[in-house]
């Protein structure tokens, strides 16, 4: 199944669904989280994938369930998704397949695109891979000077770094003792710098992540680490201490690096999806190839529950559908992602990038503008940390928040009595915030208990902020991969809904070709660019003149 061209796109706010939620939306105005709780919930609770989601906390009632699913039909969310499984060409802009699903299927499976059956090129180089990673394991592989390797600094930039940095410290309980990770995406030097500063060169191995093998920031902190290590241990040592994640030959072999240690992918893996690639090989030395698959495991549990649920008890797709009826219905821009997990620390950072470069768009997927809001903004920080910071603002402020609060049910450190209790702890402080910023505590409340009258507005807690309560059992390589799925279906969902393209990022494309003049305006002392406009101009003047000084 394949499609080419840009397909044409309906406009959302004109299916009968739409024009419903719109007047529904009116109707529940008056209702609150508080009043909806009163009533069953269990069509917004679910299990997928060992995970549970519960959206009770939601501004709807099964009105705005029914309704929502007939959105989901009406924008074509099934077909899409069917499209997506089948190896067609949704990502119209670039003429590619989306097949991130291919990445996680079983070595039995059979899925071909464009002719050729991804599933074999995905598990070949997932067994390289492998037999990589079990020789630095191992100690088989050593570097130049014969030392085994203890430290793996992986370089790259956005879906290239965020995946791996983020896997690397959810999984952190499980990183064979002896070795390290460092990675380094920011082309500013300080970065690079601080990764190198304590590691012995004759120990290190880098990986070189990028498809292209021509992305500035990547390899440019590329070329500083390469002159680190030949200053140290000879031009010779790059071969054992250097290997690429990318797809061109020439360049790999130009900078040094064995072809025969560069692991590839493929068009049809989009950066932000692409943790479960040979993206992923930091993780895999890190914590073995036994447990990646199982992060394989768990993306694709969680694949096949989106691929056949109907959208009534569908995880991810309710995920979607809910975040489009608190952007677009309720008003709500903004969701905050709250893991009580410090393990998923970056877990906040690699959503911004999943679902802000994906549906931050303003035009269909044909071309034509939106006159919807599309693309919710995306942030957070772990509880219980973020409790004594933004959550004044969350509970207090004047604008709504939607808030996901992840919890694991199991603490990753040994579960001794103390740490039993310290996790308890955790949790209710998880369950806390989830009741106050769903029913909050009304004036009457607040008198109720004591407060004295001049004190009790400013005591009140609105509540009404629409929360969902994802809970894991664990913090495990099958649970993070199904979490981070779950996420990545959503997307495709508010994608369909909104009727745009959720896997290209051509807003990424203009500044990386205006910095790049600017930077040769730069080299050659150049203040009066025309292509700049004049506070660019002043800007680049001054920065040159500190430069000078």
């Amino acid at each position: 199944m394949q499609s080419s061209g840009s397909p044409s796109a309906i406009d959302p706010t004109t299916t009968p669904a739409w024009a419903s939620l719109v007047q529904h939306a009116q109707g529940l105005r008056t209702t609150t989280i508080r009043d909806l709780l009163d009533e069953p919930r269990s069509a917004l609770r679910m299990q997928a994938a060992g995970i549970d989601f519960d959206y009770a906390r939601q501004r709807v009632d099964g009105k705005t369930l029914e309704l929502l699913a007939q959105l989901a039909r009406e924008t074509g969310v099934e077909s899409l998704r069917e499209a997506m499984f089948a190896g067609a060409h949704i990502n119209s802009t670039e003429g590619r397949a989306v097949l991130h699903i291919a990445l996680r299927l079983p070595q039995s499976a059979t899925l071909r695109a464009d002719g050729q059956d991804v599933v074999a090129d995905v598990h070949a180089v997932l067994q390289r891979m492998a037999d990589f990673s079990e020789e630095v394991r191992s100690g088989m592989w050593t570097g130049a000077t014969g030392e085994t390797i203890t430290d793996i600094v992986n370089i790259g930039i956005g879906g290239s770094d965020l995946g791996p940095a983020m896997a690397y410290r959810a999984l952190a309980s499980l990183v064979q003792p002896g070795l390290r990770c460092h990675f380094v995406s920011n082309v500013d030097p300080a970065d690079v710098a601080r990764a190198l500063e304590d590691l012995d060169p004759a120990r290190t191995l880098v990986i070189v992540a990028s498809k292209t093998f021509t992305t500035a920031e990547t390899m440019t902190n590329a070329q500083v680490v390469r002159t680190w290590l030949v200053d140290r241990i000879g031009e010779a040592s790059v071969p054992r201490h250097f290997v690429a994640v990318s797809t061109n030959t020439d360049a790999v072999r130009a900078f040094g690096i064995d072809p025969a240690n560069m692991f590839g992918f493929w068009d049809w893996v989009g950066g932000r999806y692409s943790m479960d690639s040979a993206i992923g090989l930091s993780t895999m030395i890190a914590i073995g190839p036994v447990n990646f698959r199982a992060l394989l495991d768990g993306f694709h549990a969680m694949d096949e529950h989106f691929r056949s649920a109907p959208i009534e008890r569908n995880a991810p797709a309710l995920m979607g559908l809910l975040a489009v009826w608190n952007r677009d219905f309720l008003g709500i821009p903004t969701t905050a992602v709250l893991p009580y997990a410090q393990d998923l620390a970056r877990f906040p950072a690699y959503l911004q990038q999943l679902t802000m470069e994906s549906n931050g768009k303003s035009v269909r997927r044909d071309g034509t503008p939106v006159d919807y809001a599309t693309g919710g903004i995306y942030w957070g920080e772990p509880g219980t940390g973020g409790q004594h910071s933004f959550y004044q603002l969350l509970h207090q402020g004047t604008d709504d928040v939607a808030c996901d609060i992840i919890i694991s049910a199991r603490p990753t450190v040994a579960p001794t009595p103390q740490i039993a209790a310290q996790h308890d702890m955790l949790v209710a402080n998880a369950l806390a915030q989830a009741a106050v910023l769903s029913v909050g505590r009304t004036v009457q409340e607040v008198r109720d208990s004591g407060v004295p009258e001049a004190l009790a507005p400013h005591k009140v807690m609105p509540g009404n902020r629409p929360v969902s309560v994802i809970m894991v059992p664990d913090i495990s390589p099958f649970t993070l991969g199904a979490l981070i799925a779950a996420y990545e279906h959503s997307v495709l969902v508010q994608g369909a809904v909104w009727q745009i393209n959720s896997f290209d990022q051509w807003g990424v494309e203009l500044g990386k070709s205006v910095a790049a003049g600017i930077l040769e305006d730069i080299r050659t002392d150049r203040t009066d660019d025309a292509v700049l406009d004049p506070a660019t101009r002043d800007s680049l003047a001054n920065y040159l003149a500190y430069r000078r000084s």
